[in-house]
């Protein structure tokens, strides 16, 4: 491990040149350019904010708040779009990297590190706008607003190491991220974001101990919309499965790092 993380240290300049130029890539040949950047979430923010707080009048069962909904939406659909970037591209970074893979020699530990970091440059951007529509609208949750760091990094080591796994195994398996395209659908709408878990029959709602990132979701939505701390205890099962899938990708990774360029 000490020699991997050695190798990505010396590979930083890499890594950083890779994230701008994906960065930079997207807004290629555009007149407003790197203002997209801002423009795009600025407006899913304006619309769940417009359309579900004045138009439809969306509350959230014993919330008052004229907010309450749009923020509770925007906590899990954001945070969510975290983990499915990380997760769907990281099930892809090999493939996609095949032809730099078979012709230059670097650390390939450098990918799942890239895919990291563009998600959470683009999420920084999104996350940052919410949070001055908090901000503006008044509510902004205090200092508790700086636990969502703890349960950032729980999230980020999740998703990667899914992704890693699923990297790996779609090498030599392509069926594997075609199927994840479809469960990720249905992993998404069995997870609370647009729906609070008390509207689930009772019957249901012990299945949501399965589901690692409804303890996640509720974590961020608790924080922005509560302003109190999250369930730690709850946030456990997650963070051991965490552990798991990163223990369990790099163990792959090493296992296979030269059978995946050979199979490339």
């Amino acid at each position: 491990m000490s020699a991997m993380l050695r190798a990505l240290w010396h590979s930083r300049g890499f890594v950083l040149g890779s994230v701008q130029r994906e960065f930079q890539s997207k807004y290629r040949n555009t007149m407003l350019g790197a203002a997209w950047t801002v423009l795009n979430p600025l407006a899913m923010i304006l619309v769940y904010t417009l359309i579900f707080s004045q138009v439809m009048q969306s509350r959230l069962p014993g919330d008052v708040s004229q907010y309450g909904y749009s923020i509770y939406l925007c906590a899990g659909v954001l945070t969510w779009g975290l983990f499915a970037e990380i997760t769907s591209r990281a099930q892809n970074m090999f493939l996609e990297q095949a032809n730099l893979l078979k012709k230059i020699s670097f650390p390939r530990i450098c990918l799942p590190v890239i895919v990291v970091l563009n998600a959470l440059v683009n999420f920084g951007i999104i996350f940052g706008l919410f949070t001055v529509f908090l901000i503006a609208s008044g509510q902004f949750p205090g200092a508790v607003f700086l636990l969502l760091l703890p349960l950032l990094l729980l999230q980020v080591a999740l998703a990667i190491g899914l992704g890693l796994v699923l990297g790996i195994l779609n090498v030599f398996f392509r069926d594997v991220g075609q199927f994840f395209q479809i469960f990720i659908q249905f992993w998404f709408w069995f997870t609370p974001i647009v729906y609070p878990a008390t509207i689930l029959p009772a019957e249901l709602r012990p299945l949501l101990a399965w589901n690692p990132m409804a303890a996640v979701i509720q974590g961020y939505q608790t924080i922005l919309l509560s302003a109190r701390a999250p369930d730690w205890a709850s946030l456990l099962p997650a963070a051991v499965l965490a552990v798991l899938l990163c223990a369990l990708g790099m163990k792959l990774f090493r296992a296979r790092a030269g059978e995946m360029v050979d199979e490339l």
